[in-house]
């Protein structure tokens, strides 16, 4: 029998050839010791010229597509492809990994560039949106992400003279990244006039913002900031690819073969044309070029490394080849010498010698070569080719002997016969032809046997038979040299083979895998002196077998380097090198040989030496020698720990279910009750699947977990205390080296680690976001701040975490079979060893990776458990079969026999170790394993009289071992804890069931006791009083489920699983009786009241049977039962049984006989019943969920006083009910302590107790019953119900709007005008008839447009820049105004900009960085970070592109970013919040999940964030005093956040404690001292909280909604704002003292009818108020005076806009009624007007005596300036107005209106208004309408983008286009019309330009848009698509647009934003 084992042998990587220059680009460099860094297929090689060797990096799983040198030229940076492609940082001296950067990229990594100091890396992926990242690689963390570009990206660079600067370029375009944050922003470099837009490949960076570019024409782009400056022509024929700036310049290498060297300011120096040189060639093309001193680096397309010396630069010198690109599949040995020649799909024949390492000889053919093959005598080598045909060359000049062509198909292998006689050619023709060498190649034979075609083929050693592997997988033989098919496979039997390369036959079984018939191996190769096979794979694995191997699924070492699939290996011809070449990437790689003696010097060899044989990994097939799996860890392996209903799950599915109860909700529900309990004991331990899990706190209580509680049990006083964190089961408990904190992990979902302080039991941090399904094992490290995990998916992955950071530092891969244990080296916390089923891995940390090594033992054993000894390389292991392994390193010492069976536990002491196993005893051993210092048993005999039970068995599996205080604790398999004293009596200190579910419990009826039952086959009898202590406990046959004590409390029935019961004395627990009728499971069972006269036993067979207990025979059998039975219970008289089965139908029966019985529901509740513990009834309806379809509630219990019922369900949760509960869905109280399903609850005798038991955590948990009364206010354990009353408090426009608004992305805006017809830049222009000659005769064209200051010179408008706005955000936004610099200043926002408004000067400053509207701001109040503001912003989804809502932190007085945080708050960001000490940020989304996230805002880091509520939270706020507590309301929700490490943890408010308190909607919060905090509701209360408990409300603190809450940090007295009509007594805003108990009303004096306040701040003896009416006032706090210091318009949009003809005032109209009039240069409003109606549009007189207003309802107006009164009014029209003008001489009036007429009025005849014409055939509504300057037509632009000409005043419609040619024009403020087609833009498919206005100069104009933008052409503007300064500022849509007299300001005017913008006007210099 063939050994199974791998071969001990091993292969070490050698050299490469071959040079990846193919689709990659600037990937060859010199390192600092000046050798040559580059890469090829999956291999970093590092190649020293002087002395011709080469180191190799292995450390990539794929093909490296690119790579970057650190700027101190050491470490270099790799980027692979593949699914999940990683970046490795490696030290090129060493070739060892240092970081490891991973789980971003997808597809691959195009580019790498490390920045000016090496601390960060900038990389771009392979995915769709060439993501962009940067790392700070050296902790392995993301520092920002954002999508790159839509199309590919070539090139990327770090400006290396300004930080966090970088240009990326690719295809047609280039894009200067900025970097603030965690946001990257990118602007798009400017072609402009100055060159074309087309791809560019390579760039470098240079001083002054200058950026030099190789573009695909072969210029050279050189760019000033964002702009092109200028191009330097043809300085390349075509392509250039590479730059490479050093010292003395740039170097540029392109397509066209050519280098050319530069200097620093791009003169050019020199050219080296490596085409014209002798290695040169046609078609050479450069990919990469490196300059250092007096040397250049080249790399080309066809794999050739060039070294040129700059002073002699027409001799480059060649240093390495390697075949081009196209697969390489030829391969074949010299006979005699150490040469190998390859042949390639780039047609050439290569021969390569071994020995030099170094190509000898190259010839080019004619078509593709495919195979090769050398005779024996060396002479000839013959060539396959593509083509079908075959060429024999002579090796040694290269020169034809023959070339001859007999099939079509490709000739994939041919073998010269042993003998030299004959070749034979193996053909994809499904032939193999013989041909005689001597005959000059005539053709002998043929074989025709396959039918697909030929694969592999080799010679018997006498050149007799041949045999051939074929595409179907068939193995046939063949007589030579006449090709007959041998069939008679007796005569083969002794044939012997000459080589072996086939893949089949029964030789190499052993090569393919054990179940699969996949044929993915290209080549095997055998070595028949060593016995070894050498085999090449599609999957790039070179593989070292035995041979023969006969089984499938042979041992073997695997080797990687190739990326993709290998075509061929061999062995050299003396055995001493393999050499495997690759399909793909072209590559000949050379293995050297260790045989097996030699391999045992190896391992005292140089770390370089080893490493190529690191990445041999033993192969993990099948376990043939691992010895049988002991039981105990058999069963652990297969536990999955799935579950079907995750509890993260819960939400989702209430949300699903919630529409069920919209109905129901609306009727009154069940109110909770008023008593509650609190969890008090547990017996339980969990030590049937975990191990280590039992510890000494520091102050020496003892620690351990059961079902999901981490227990605290002080030994001295018999107490415990929990930790209820966790939601599910615990699987794994780590102890920090001071003992005070723990660490335990859970099943989950997503699944959580706490780390909890044992003496508060607070959470200090909890980690998440990593593991799936659970976490398995722990491991703190030594100086105890970090921890690593082990999770349950299917990788095992292992996370080394700082956990008090909450950051992950590493993570990785373990191991597919499961991993025990993980500990840290206590002295290199860098280091860790995992150790499990057939694993022990060594780890390290690099960057954000870990690197793992198999631990080197012959074969791998299962590993239980292992400790670190007392040095940095000794570890110590348990393994499955009782043996400690010794390890130094990674090296296996020696093993040591310590227990019989698996050695489970281990723990290291100061001076020696001590051991646990499964045959129950505890060791101690010295600090060697040397000897056995001492033995412990575990036996009853030696049990204590102290202990608190019995001891099940002898010798039980001993699970954990602990040390500490003068004892051993231990834990075992039954979940018992041991105390063994050093002198050897044991204590037993708790218990619990052993593995198997708990069903069965019964309380006493008089005696505080009770009993419990379970799978494990036990019966056990539990003292509840203090002392909690198992009294007795038997033995069952069977597993029981339920029990059953009788009334005088005697006797006790149990039922068991077999379909049998017994009595029992309930003492002794000796048999009285047992019977055995049923089948199936007992499922309940209970004996009658009273005297307990019957017995009543239910079963899974779906009948009652009921026996008299006296004369102990069956008496009845209720019958009709349609399934398994699940409660039973008793009438008072012992006459009625009540019956639920598991299909939810309820049943009755009379006893004895079991007659059934139908009684009303009515009825039902009036019968008296003994006991309560059905499910189902009217009185019990509401204790079903909403969510009943996934969870059951599978046991209830009504207390005796039959006020409160107890339920459990499948989730774990016990809840009280108050009784009956009628009703659905009513509201209980829930308590979360076990993890999965709670399978039975019952209430002690007096209901002091309640007892519950959990099924699959074999838990029995004691409750204490708290009664209504003696509740003081502490922590409730207890959660609310989960649905919200539906009544929220009242219903408010206000709050409504704000929830329900849609905030419009200004990118994505649409049309705001209901526009038809083809837009103006799409219109066919129709040629005009006379086009005039270009020396015309006629008369000069008059002007466009009448010039209002014709004296001056005329000069154009260069520049907007924005002067004041008018406006602020208080209707849909709160708590947006703010005092900085001691009330100086304010602060707000509106549109997309922040204002500061001086108060003294009144002058305003803006901060407008934001792309889109500001939704939220706030500032930091701490002194360190004085003036600093955050605000956010509306965006789109959250994929952190430029369009992503983001958050900027900004400097109020210098208008500098500090950080800008783009976020995943896909929608936007509703409310901002500092912390305490101001360097954390909260921020909460318009998201669907409303997520809250915190920030470190300096560094621009995520700390945490998690979904806040399923509705709208309004405002988050961070305590005043905390950087952990903060508190969000929104609707119908508050609740109260803790941040621990990275996790937030929330509790919602409890309301139970106030009589009749509802959940209302939340819209505001502040802070109080002593943990008091108050939130505003919608109904004007105030509700005060303590904790999270509602203490205290203040009703009607306002009338209306309190909108807003301040709390001043200086004195603590509190601000509200709310809804409110102003009255004597009461004003909207109030100031409070700290407790909110008195307050002090303020009356705004706006003159409105409602006072709505939005946003309170508080100075000094000031308060600064925003209100809903976008005004913003301060009042004194002495005197109550208002000031209004910012107005605006309330509602939106602003559609008219008019400028005085001659001063600098404007007039707006609004929707919201008004007409406001403002002054420029006071900077203010100077006046308003209500009209009562939304208004439309406004316009001066020519004088400015007059204004018209044109209104929403067809009504214009016209008012007299100077008095404002009105001078006549007149409604001729229903709909809209949506244009009114004066003509220039004042006396028509023209009204515009949306019925598609404009209608005409002669001012001249006095105010009544009469219309004397319209203009009639508009073919759609009128947009805007501009007189002549004549007076006589006007020039009306419609929505259906058509532009008319009517005569004035007679209405008819000028159609002639010469005519209109000629008209000059008054003003302009059409949107259409030939003279502005250029101000249409590419990207108005969706979205119009709504208004233009020319200039007064006739030289400008200025557009808005519905974009939101301001732009700025010249007029006129004919061409499309004209050039244009743009100016951002406004919201979505912009309404209207006018230049302010002489040109001095620009007006625009706001849809979305109601504000109004002026913006001064920068005028060319003359």
């Amino acid at each position: 029998m063939a050994d199974r084992t791998a071969p001990n042998c091993h292969l070490r990587l050698e050299w490469v050839y071959g040079y990846r220059g193919h689709q990659c680009r600037n990937n060859l460099y010199y390192t600092a010791a000046k050798e040559i860094v580059y890469f090829v297929a999956g291999v970093g090689v590092v190649y020293n010229t002087r002395e011709h060797k080469q180191k190799f990096y292995l450390g990539h799983n794929d093909d490296i597509i690119s790579l970057a040198l650190h700027p101190e030229r050491v470490l270099v940076a790799t980027g692979q492809v593949g699914k999940e492609p990683y970046i490795c940082v490696w030290d090129s001296y060493t070739v060892q990994t240092v970081s490891i950067l991973k789980d971003v990229h997808t597809h691959g990594i195009a580019c790498l560039a490390f920045d000016l100091d090496g601390q960060c890396l900038v990389s771009v992926g392979l995915d769709s949106k060439n993501t962009i990242c940067v790392w700070d690689w050296r902790r392995g963390k993301v520092l920002a992400a954002a999508p790159g570009h839509t199309d590919r990206i070539f090139d990327i660079s770090w400006d290396l003279y300004q930080s966090s600067k970088l240009v990326s370029c690719g295809v047609k375009h280039i894009k200067f990244w900025s970097l603030c944050g965690n946001a990257l922003t990118p602007k798009r470099g400017v072609f402009g006039k100055t060159g074309d837009l087309q791809t560019i490949l390579c760039l470098a960076c240079a001083k002054d913002e200058v950026t030099y570019s190789g573009a695909l024409n072969g210029d050279i782009y050189v760019w000033k900031g964002i702009n092109l400056m200028r191009t330097v022509q043809g300085a390349h024929g075509s392509g250039i690819f590479s730059m490479n700036a050093c010292e003395e310049g740039f170097a540029t290498g392109g397509r066209d073969g050519c280098v050319r060297l530069w200097d620093l300011n791009f003169k050019p120096i020199t050219v080296i044309d490596l085409r014209e040189t002798d290695q040169g060639y046609k078609g050479l093309s450069v990919r990469s070029v490196c300059w250092r001193g007096d040397h250049i680096l080249v790399g080309t397309q066809d794999s050739e490394i060039f070294e040129v010396v700059v002073h002699d630069r027409n001799k480059p010198f060649l240093i390495m080849q390697g075949h081009c690109e196209g697969e390489l599949w030829a391969l074949a040995v010299h006979p005699t010498k150490p040469l190998a020649m390859t042949g390639s799909d780039d047609r050439s024949v290569r021969i390569w010698s071994l020995i030099d390492h170094a190509l000898i000889a190259r010839c080019n053919m004619e078509e593709p070569i495919r195979c090769a093959a050398v005779s024996t005598d060396g002479i000839h080598l013959a060539l396959g080719m593509k083509d079908g045909s075959f060429t024999v060359l002579r090796v040694r000049d290269m020169t034809e002997v023959v070339h001859i062509k007999d099939r079509k198909e490709a000739i994939h292998e041919l073998k010269y016969s042993p003998d030299g006689a004959h070749l034979a050619v193996g053909s994809n023709d499904n032939s193999v032809d013989v041909y005689g060498v001597v005959q000059r190649y005539k053709k002998v034979g043929e074989c025709i046997g396959s039918t697909s075609f030929i694969t592999h083929m080799d010679w018997s050693t006498d050149s007799k038979y041949l045999q051939t592997n074929d595409g179907s997988g068939r193995r046939l033989f063949y007589r030579m040299p006449s090709g007959k098919e041998v069939t008679n496979r007796e005569e083969l039997k002794l044939v012997q083979w000459a080589s072996w390369t086939c893949v089949l036959g029964p030789e190499v079984n052993g090569i393919w895998p054990k179940y699969s018939d996949i044929n993915d191996i290209n080549s095997v190769d055998a070595n028949f002196n060593n016995q070894v096979l050498v085999t090449a794979d599609d999957y790039g694995l070179v593989k070292l077998l035995r041979y023969p191997c006969v089984k499938k699924g042979a041992k073997f070492k695997k080797y990687l380097g190739h990326s993709a699939h290998i075509t061929n290996a061999r062995w050299s011809h003396d055995y001493q090198w393999v050499i495997t070449i690759g399909g793909a990437d072209h590559s000949v790689f050379q293995w050297k040989f260790v045989p097996e003696r030699k391999s045992k010097e190896a391992l005292h060899i140089a770390p370089q030496e080893t490493l190529a044989d690191s990445n041999s990994e033993e192969s993990d097939s099948d376990q043939s020698d691992v010895p049988e799996m002991d039981s105990e860890i058999e069963q652990e392996t297969q536990l999955t720990y799935r579950r079907q209903v995750y509890k993260e799950d819960l939400p989702q599915l209430k949300e699903q279910c919630k529409e069920k109860h919209r109905a129901t909700a609306m009727k009154k529900r069940e109110r909770a009750p008023g008593s509650g309990v609190k969890l008090h004991f547990i017996h339980g331990y969990r030590g049937y699947d975990c191990r280590s899990n039992l510890f000494y706190t520091q102050t020496g209580e003892i620690v351990y977990h059961v079902a999901a509680i981490g227990i605290v049990y002080n030994r001295q006083q018999n107490t415990q205390r929990f930790y209820m964190g966790h939601d599910d089961d615990i699987l794994c408990l780590a102890i920090h080296p001071l003992k005070d904190f723990v660490a335990t992990g859970q099943v989950g979902r997503d699944s959580s680690i706490h780390i909890w302080d044992t003496e508060t039991l607070k959470p200090m941090s909890v980690l998440r976001g990593f593991h799936q399904l659970g976490v398995c094992a722990l491991d703190f490290s030594a100086d105890g701040k970090r921890l690593a995990s082990v999770g349950l998916d299917d990788n095992h992955t292992i996370v080394l975490w700082d956990w008090r950071k909450g950051e992950k530092l590493s993570a990785m891969r373990g191991s597919k079979d499961k991993i025990f244990v993980v500990k840290i080296n206590p002295y290199l916390p860098d280091k860790l060893i995992t150790a499990g089923v057939k694993h022990m891995k060594f780890w390290h940390k690099a960057g954000g990776g870990l690197i793992g090594r198999k631990g080197n033992m012959g074969k791998t054993e299962t590993m239980m458990c292992a400790v670190y000894g007392w040095s940095e390389e000794m570890v110590f292991s348990g393994t499955c079969t009782g043996d400690i392994c010794i390890w130094r390193d990674m090296f296996l010492m020696k093993t040591v026999k310590a227990h019989d069976g698996p050695v489970f536990s281990m723990h290291a002491l100061e001076k020696g170790f001590v051991t646990g196993g499964k045959d129950g005893i505890v060791a101690l051993w010295d600090d060697t394993f040397e000897r056995c210092l001492k033995t412990y048993a575990i036996k009853r005999a030696v049990l204590a009289p102290g202990s608190k039970g019995l001891l099940l068995e002898d010798n039980p599996s001993i699970r954990a071992i602990s040390l500490g205080h003068g004892h051993i604790l231990v834990g075992t398999k039954n979940g018992e804890i041991l105390e063994v004293d050093k002198s050897g009596p044991i204590t037993l200190l708790v218990q619990g069931h052993m593995e198997g579910e708990v069903w069965g419990l019964a309380t006493h009826p008089h005696l505080p006791l009770c009993a419990t039952v379970s799978d494990d086959k036990t019966l056990r009898i539990w003292d509840l009083s203090p002392s909690h202590c198992m009294l007795a406990v038997r033995k069952l046959r069977k597993g029981g489920r339920c029990c059953c004590f009788s009334p005088d409390g005697k006797a006790l029935a149990v039922g068991l699983n077999d379909g049998s019961f017994l009595i029992v004395n309930a003492d002794t627990l000796e048999d009285l009786v047992s019977f055995h009728h049923r089948k199936d499971i007992i499922s309940d069972i209970r004996f009658s009241p009273g005297t307990g006269k019957y017995l009543a036993v239910a079963s899974g067979d779906s009948f009652v049977d009921i026996y008299n207990v006296m004369s102990s025979k069956r008496v009845g059998v209720c019958k009709g039962c349609l399934n398994y039975i699940t409660h039973m219970d008793w009438d008072k008289r012992g006459k009625l049984l009540q019956v639920n089965t598991g299909a939810k139908e309820q049943f009755f029966f009379e006893a004895p006989r079991g007659k059934r019985q139908t009684i009303p529901a009515t009825e039902v509740e009036k019968i008296d019943w003994t006991t309560w513990t059905c499910v189902l009834g009217t009185s019990v309806e509401g204790i079903w969920p909403v969510i009943s379809e996934v969870t059951e509630v599978t046991a209830a219990c009504l207390s005796n006083d039959r006020k409160v019922l107890a339920t459990g369900d499948d989730l774990g949760y016990v809840k009280l009910f108050r009784y009956p509960v009628k009703g659905k869905y009513a509201k209980f109280k829930r308590y979360v302590a076990h993890s999965t399903h709670v399978t039975n609850v019952r209430w002690s005798h007096d209901d002091s107790l309640l007892v519950t038991v959990g099924g699959g955590d074999t838990c029995l948990m004691i409750w204490a019953h708290e009664l209504e009364g003696h509740r003081e206010f502490k922590q409730c354990d207890s959660e609310e119900s989960d649905i919200e009353s539906e009544d929220d408090g009242g219903y408010d426009s206000d709050v409504t709007r704000e929830n329900e608004i849609n905030y419009t992305i200004k990118a994505l805006s649409t049309n705001m005008r209901p526009m038809t017809g083809v837009k103006p830049h799409l219109q066919l222009k129709e040629p005009s008839v006379d086009e005039r000659p270009p020396v015309s005769r006629a008369l000069p064209q008059p002007e466009k447009l009448q010039t209002n200051n014709v004296g001056k010179k005329k000069r154009p408008i260069e520049d907007l820049v924005l002067e004041l706005v008018f406006g602020y955000r208080g209707n849909d936004c709160r708590n947006n105004v703010h005092y900085l610099n001691e009330g100086a200043d304010i602060i707000y926002h509106t549109a997309s900009v922040g204002i500061v408004l001086n108060l003294t000067t009144s002058c305003q400053s803006f901060y407008v960085e934001h792309s889109d509207d500001i939704l939220c701001l706030t500032i930091n109040q701490h002194p360190k970070f004085p003036n600093v503001v955050a605000t956010g912003q509306v965006g789109d989804t959250g994929d952190m592109s430029a369009t992503s809502p983001s958050i900027h932190v900004w400097d109020a007085m210098t208008k500098q970013t500090l950080s800008v945080l783009r976020c995943f708050h896909s929608g936007g960001v509703c409310s901002v919040s500092f912390s305490a000490t101001g360097k954390l940020l909260l921020s909460v989304g318009l998201d669907p999940e409303h997520t809250v996230t915190i920030w470190k805002w300096q560094e621009g880091a995520k700390l945490a964030s998690r979904i806040g509520h399923t509705q709208r939270i309004f405002v988050a706020e961070f305590r005043p005093d905390s950087d952990t507590h903060f508190v969000s309301v929104g609707i119908k929700h508050v609740r109260f956040w803790t941040l621990a490490g990275r996790a937030l943890l929330s509790k919602k408010g409890v309301l139970s404690s106030l009589e009749d308190a509802r959940m209302q909607t939340m819209l505001s919060v502040a802070f109080g001292a002593n943990n008091l905090t108050f939130t505003g509701t919608i109904s004007g209360d105030v509700c005060v909280w303590k904790e999270h408990i509602l203490v205290r409300i203040v009703a009607k603190a306002h009338t209306g909604p309190v909108f807003t809450m301040y709390t001043t940090l200086r004195d603590g007295l509190i601000v509200t704002g709310g809804k409110e009509r102003p009255s004597k007594e009461g004003g909207a805003l109030k100031l409070w003292d700290q407790e909110l108990k008195r307050c002090r009303a303020f009356r705004l004096e706006t003159g409105q009818v409602i006072d709505c306040v939005r946003s309170v701040c508080r100075g000094k003896g000031k308060i600064l108020v925003g209100t809903r009416n976008a005004e913003i006032i301060e009042v004194g706090e002495k005197n109550a005076a208002c000031n209004i210091l910012v107005n605006g318009h309330m509602d939106g949009p602003i559609w008219g806009l008019g400028t005085h003809p001659s001063r600098d005032v404007f007039l707006s109209a609004a929707e919201d009624g008004t007409v406001r009039l403002w002054d420029i240069p006071e900077k203010k409003m100077l006046n308003k007007v209500n009209l009562g109606h939304p208004a439309r549009t406004i316009s001066y007189s020519p004088e400015g005596d007059m204004v018209a207003i044109g209104m929403k309802n067809g009504e214009f107006i016209i008012l007299l300036v100077a008095s404002l009164k009105i001078w006549g009014k007149k409604r001729d029209r229903r709909s809209p107005i949506q244009d009114i003008r004066f003509s220039p001489n004042s006396r028509f009036l023209a009204v515009g209106s949306t019925e598609c007429a404009v209608d005409f009025y002669d001012l001249t005849l006095g105010p009544q208004l009469n219309r004397i014409n319209c203009c009639r055939d508009i073919p759609s509504f009128v947009m805007q309408m501009d007189f002549s300057a004549d007076s006589t037509f006007v020039q009306i632009s419609t929505g259906a983008y058509k532009r008319l000409v009517y005569e004035v005043p007679s209405g008819k419609q000028v159609t002639e286009q010469a005519h209109i040619d000629r008209i000059t024009w008054a003003s302009w403020t059409s949107v259409l019309g030939d003279e502005v087609v250029g101000i249409w833009s590419r990207n108005t498919d969706k979205a119009d330009v709504t208004c233009a206005c020319v200039s007064h100069s006739g030289l400008n104009i200025a557009t808005g848009d519905d974009f939101g933008m301001v732009k700025l052409f010249d007029f006129p503007c004919p061409e499309k698509f004209a050039k244009h300064k743009r100016f951002l500022g406004h919201s979505a849509h912009l309404t209207n647009i006018r230049f302010t007299n002489g040109d001095r300001f620009v007006v625009s005017a706001g849809g979305d934003d109601r504000s109004l913008f002026v913006w001064r006007c920068v005028h060319a210099p003359h």
